[in-house]
């Protein structure tokens, strides 16, 4: 069992498991009845998605020390009690089930999705 760090949109993983989107916004000009049939998500789940100020803040990072800005406040806003959490929910339900967490971005270097990866590994899940 364990947790599979993705790209929404992209193929799922034949034991894959639940697929959540952990984005901000749904996907544009796709039907909501149509999200997880075109492999995007079965759950939306904002909670662990950075507020929007700091998706702006990642999309205009150009140098490594305003991504590693953007990776510590992103960590502060999953510190919370909501977020911090959920995520000790998922690394626990990882040794029971496969599940998915994932995001839009074509570059997991460069996605919130890689600090989940993190944060996921540190509460003990098992991570793909």
């Amino acid at each position: 069992m364990a947790i599979r760090i993705v790209r929404l949109g992209t193929p799922r993983a034949s034991d894959e498991g639940l697929r959540i989107g952990t984005v901000r916004r749904p996907p544009r000009g796709v039907p909501k009845a149509e999200f997880a049939t075109r492999d995007f998500y079965d759950v939306w789940y904002p909670v662990l998605s950075p507020t929007q100020e700091l998706v702006t803040q990642a999309l205009h990072a150009e140098s490594d020390k305003d991504w590693r800005a953007f990776v510590k406040k992103f960590k502060a806003e999953m510190a919370e009690a909501d977020a911090s959490r959920t995520l000790d929910l998922l690394a626990a339900l990882s040794h029971q089930t496969n599940m998915s967490v994932g995001c839009y971005c074509e570059d997991e270097a460069r996605c919130h999705r890689s600090v989940l990866r993190e944060l996921l590994a540190a509460r003990g899940a098992d991570v793909v």
